[in-house]
């Protein structure tokens, strides 16, 4: 429908395509953000629904892969760039403009007290609940760092890292479930109707990427083409992420910005790598060892962080940037 009603007015041209990619995902992130006000708390938004919201880009276009002969190495490339993307130039960026706090300095101050505010025991639960995330996301990409030794993720491999994700969901799912009992929250009847318009807006996505990824097919020169399909269509799926990001490092929500950019990870890694070699197997480039490092280091430099400071100080975000660039440098020119 999309695709029709542009060429009809003569607007079918990727510009106009990605500005209907980015209109469509931010009326996404603008309504999940009300559902922080229709009942869902912000490290639940964080781990379960943007996820799903900011990966979507990701999974549509594995779908798209699927059919395409030996489009493996696009979709690996794709996950990777999402994922180190995601935990270091898209955390490092708030950090060096505000510093990404999950404990706030005055929650660090109650500590000397006997009996810390509802704010500080908050700000800890939600420190918690984002390690907790981080050791999934550090568990998932071991699962396919050993799975990858032989150099190939086949069908078998798909079947373990589907399953070790579903696991992780419903555990997810529980603890949220939880939360609200023991908090007595209930879902209000617009929460369902921004659910709606999100479902609106993932369709929208499909048509754009469908045609994107397309377009980006024919062209056979130059670095905007097929030669550069996982780079590009990985960059283009973060870009809702780093909106996401930005916005919600304005509104001072550390823990926000932290569980969605770590949970986005979940759906590249392992979800995303395990439906794309249930239809096909997967060889492992050289790439591939270079991002697995990079991403255990971060993470482990994460949680480090998180333990000690409570959040990701200005210089550290200045560190994980500069590390990013350094993976475009190996990935690219190396």
């Amino acid at each position: 429908m999309i695709p029709e009603f542009l060429v009809s007015i003569g607007l079918s041209n990727p510009w106009t395509y990605l500005g209907v990619f980015l209109g469509f995902s931010l009326l996404m992130m603008w309504r999940l953000e009300a559902m922080l006000d229709h009942g869902l708390e912000g490290t639940a938004l964080g781990t379960l629904i943007v996820p799903y919201c900011s990966g979507l880009g990701n999974l549509i276009f594995v779908s798209l892969m699927v059919s395409q002969k030996d489009s493996g190495h696009e979709v690996l490339i794709n996950c990777l760039v999402n994922n180190v993307t995601n935990l270091t130039l898209l955390l490092g960026l708030p950090a060096l403009i505000w510093g990404l706090m999950v404990i706030p300095s005055s929650a660090g101050k109650s500590r000397k007290s006997t009996r810390p505010g509802k704010a500080a025991t908050e700000s800890r639960l939600n420190r918690l609940s984002l390690m907790l995330t981080m050791t999934a996301v550090l568990f998932f990409n071991g699962a396919v760092w050993a799975l990858g030794q032989d150099g190939v993720l086949n069908r078998s491999d798909g079947l373990i890292l589907i399953g070790v994700f579903l696991f992780w969901q419903c555990f997810q799912v529980f603890d949220v479930m939880k939360h609200n009992v023991r908090q007595r929250v209930s879902y209000r009847p617009m929460f369902y109707v921004d659910c709606a318009i999100v479902l609106i807006c993932a369709w929208g996505l499909y048509e754009s990427i469908d045609w994107l990824v397309n377009w980006l097919t024919q062209r056979q020169s130059g670095f905007v083409s097929a030669t550069n399909l996982g780079w590009l269509t990985g960059w283009l799926m973060v870009l809702p992420n780093a909106i996401l990001a930005l916005y919600w490092g304005w509104k001072r929500r550390a823990d926000v910005v932290y569980t969605s950019q770590v949970g986005d990870g979940h759906i590249c890694i392992p979800l995303c790598l395990g439906i794309f070699v249930l239809f096909q197997p997967m060889s492992l480039p050289p790439l591939f060892e270079t991002s697995m490092l990079l991403l255990f280091g971060v993470i482990g430099f994460h949680a480090i962080l998180l333990l000690i400071t409570g959040g990701l100080p200005r210089w550290a975000g200045g560190i994980i940037t500069a590390a990013y660039g350094w993976f475009v440098w190996q990935g690219l020119l190396g």
